[in-house]
């Protein structure tokens, strides 16, 4: 189970990494391949999930995980800071694949509910926000 995962890991990553399987399990569904989980970038970056869409554009995908609606909705979470170190990473992770994308995007899922709780919430947010900062794209 879940809680097993990492023994004195604190509740709220617990929760945020159960959040992020419910993100992902809701996506394949939908018919995106996931390229990777929990990626780091640099020293202090981190994409939730790295996916393909069905359209093969390349998806960036930050997860938010709220146990109800009254703890505020996901792009209160998602301010210019945190846009930036998104943008940051994702520039750096386009950087090192080969070959290139031709597009790609930034979507926000937001995961309601707690892994007590039988069926979760699910809402995805396409193209939540664009590339931040002066990056000129050509490869």
């Amino acid at each position: 189970m879940w809680w097993r995962r990492r023994a004195g890991a604190a509740a709220h990553l617990l929760v945020g990494e159960w959040g992020e399987e419910q993100a992902e399990r809701w996506l394949r569904a939908k018919g995106y391949r996931v390229l990777g989980r929990r990626v780091k970038v640099g020293l202090r970056d981190e994409l939730d999930l790295v996916m393909r869409s069905p359209e093969q554009v390349l998806v960036f995908v930050e997860v938010k995980t709220r146990a109800d609606e009254e703890f505020g909705r996901p792009f209160a979470a998602i301010d210019q800071r945190k846009r930036k170190a998104l943008s940051r990473a994702a520039w750096t992770y386009m950087k090192r694949m080969h070959p290139k994308p031709a597009y790609f995007r930034f979507d926000v899922v937001e995961v309601i509910g707690t892994p007590e709780q039988s069926a979760p919430v699910v809402r995805h947010i396409e193209n939540a926000f664009s590339l931040l900062g002066r990056k000129r794209i050509s490869w």
